[in-house]
C-alpha cells in the first residue's frame, strides 16, 4: 500500500509540474514588448488622389475566420485564403486612403502563420502602425476538442495609410477585476490605437478601439476612458474615433450612448430608428462598429456599412468619406 501512494504521489507531483510548466511556457510572450507599438514605412507604390475627399475605413476582420470565429470547428487554410481574396478584391474597389483593422494576425496558428497585414498593405498602403494585443506562445481556446486550440497568436490592431503616420501610441484599457487569474493571464488587452496621420497640411489624429466583448460594466468603464481620451483632442486637431465597440444603442447597458452623446460629434451612418447594422455579416442585426468625428474640423460627406465584403470576418467593415472644414489650397 505504501508502494502504491508512493507511486500515486509520484505521478500526481509530475503531472502537476507539467502542467506547471505548460502555463508558464503557454502564456509567455514570442515578442519583446518594445515591438507592440510600431510605426513603418515601406517602398509599397502609392497613388494619392489630388483632390480634397478623403476616405476611411474601420474593419474588424475577425483574422479571416468569417462566420466561424471563436467555434469550435476545424477551419481549413482555404477558408482564410478565399476570405483573404474577398477583402483584397474589395479593398482594390474601394481604394480608402486609411483602413483601421481589429482583430487582424501578424503571426498566428489560427491563421497559418499568414501576416494577414503585410499583405493587404502590398495594396498600396506604405505607412502602417502595428498594435500587437494578444501574444502568447500557446491559446487553449476553443476549449474542446483540443486540436482546434488557437496555439501561437501574435495578433492585434493596425492602420493602413496612403498618408504618413507620424507617431503612435499604444493604450492598454482596463481589464475586468473578477476574471480569474488563469484566465485572465491568457486574455487579450483590449487597446486604443491613437495614431498622429498627415493628410496634406492637416494633422489628424485617429484612434483605433476594440472593446471588451463579453462583460458589460468593464466595457462601460472602457468606453468612458475612450471618452476621455478624445476630448483630449477633438478641440485642437480633426479627430476620427473608429473600431469595434462592442456595444449596441439597443442593449440594455448600451454604453455606446456615452459616445453618441457627445457634443459637436458626428456618427457614420448611424440612425437608431433605422441602424445600419454590423454584426454578424451573415444575418447584420446589431450595430457594433462606428466612425465618430469631431463636426467642427471634419466635414462628412458620405457614409455607409459594405456589404460587399460578404462574411469574410462576422463583422461587416464601415466607410466614412470626408473633407477637411479649414482646408487650405495645396502646393
Amino acid at each position: 500500500m505504501k508502494k502504491f501512494f508512493a507511486i500515486f504521489f509520484l505521478a500526481l507531483t509530475a503531472v502537476l509540474f507539467t502542467l506547471t510548466g505548460f502555463y508558464f511556457w503557454a502564456s509567455s510572450p514570442n515578442l519583446p514588448k518594445t515591438l507592440y507599438n510600431e510605426v513603418k514605412a515601406s517602398e509599397v507604390p502609392v497613388k494619392i488622389p489630388n483632390d480634397s475627399v478623403h476616405s476611411i475605413i474601420t474593419y474588424n476582420l475577425g483574422y479571416l475566420s468569417g462566420m466561424t470565429n471563436n467555434l469550435p470547428v476545424e477551419k481549413p487554410r482555404s477558408l482564410f485564403e478565399e476570405n483573404m481574396d474577398k477583402v483584397i478584391r474589395a479593398l482594390k474597389k474601394t481604394d480608402a486612403d486609411i483602413i483601421s483593422f481589429q482583430e487582424i494576425d501578424f503571426n498566428a496558428k489560427r491563421s497559418f502563420y499568414i501576416n494577414q497585414h503585410e499583405e493587404i498593405a502590398k495594396l498600396g498602403y506604405p505607412f502602417s502602425g502595428l498594435a500587437v494585443n494578444w501574444d502568447k506562445k500557446y491559446v487553449p481556446f476553443p476549449y474542446f476538442p483540443f486540436s482546434v486550440h488557437f496555439g501561437k497568436v501574435i495578433s492585434g490592431q493596425s492602420v493602413l495609410s496612403k498618408y504618413k503616420i507620424l507617431e503612435q501610441e499604444r493604450i492598454a484599457l482596463g481589464r475586468d477585476p473578477d476574471n480569474p487569474f488563469y484566465y485572465d493571464t491568457f486574455y487579450l488587452d483590449r487597446l486604443a490605437q491613437v495614431l498622429k496621420i498627415k493628410v496634406r497640411n492637416q494633422t489628424l489624429v485617429l484612434i483605433n478601439v476594440h472593446l471588451e466583448a463579453y462583460n458589460p460594466s468593464t466595457r462601460a468603464k472602457q468606453m468612458q476612458q475612450i471618452k476621455n481620451l478624445y476630448l483630449q483632442y477633438y478641440k485642437d486637431f480633426p479627430t476620427i474615433l473608429l473600431g469595434d465597440f462592442n456595444s449596441d444603442v439597443r442593449f440594455q447597458d448600451a454604453s455606446i450612448k456615452l459616445l453618441l452623446n457627445l457634443p459637436k460629434t458626428g456618427c457614420v451612418a448611424f440612425d437608431p430608428f433605422n441602424s445600419q447594422n454590423t454584426f454578424s455579416s451573415e444575418t447584420p442585426e446589431v450595430r457594433l462598429d462606428y466612425i465618430f468625428y469631431n463636426e467642427e474640423f471634419i466635414k462628412e460627406i458620405s457614409g455607409k456599412v459594405l456589404h460587399q465584403f460578404q462574411e469574410a470576418s462576422d463583422h461587416l467593415p464601415l466607410l466614412m468619406k470626408f473633407k477637411f472644414k479649414n482646408q487650405t489650397l495645396w502646393n
